[in-house]
């Protein structure tokens, strides 16, 4: 009784075969195949879309003009009244400007957004 219930906790061991050929040993190839199928599953789920959204958001930051009504990262939105090279002058309501870096800039808004918001 008390046998039965350690052999499912206790693995039998049996004696290896003493035929002469080497045990088969399939760890090689298929290592080599799950180690680079999992680098393309991280550059499609990780890698890729990280870089394109990236790519989106330097193009949208290298097309800010003056006048364009934008939304920062940390959710201020105004119009743009002064572009340096790295920092923004944002007028935020009347005679309130801030000074942003350009990187914060989080979204450009369709025109007239300002004046719906009022």
């Amino acid at each position: 009784m008390m046998d039965q219930f350690l052999s499912v906790f206790i693995s039998s061991a049996y004696a290896a075969d003493m035929s002469g050929a080497p045990a088969s040993q399939g760890g090689g190839i298929s290592f080599i195949v799950m180690f680079v199928i999992f680098f393309v599953f991280i550059y499609f789920a990780v890698w890729r879309p990280q870089n394109k959204r990236a790519k989106e958001q330097q193009m949208m930051l290298n097309s800010l003009e003056k006048g364009d009504e934008v939304v920062t990262a940390g959710g201020i939105v105004g119009r743009i009244s002064k572009m340096m090279d790295k920092y923004i002058l944002l007028s935020v309501a009347n005679n309130v400007e801030i000074v942003i870096q350009k990187s914060s800039v989080a979204g450009v808004l369709p025109k007239g957004t300002l004046k719906s918001l009022e």
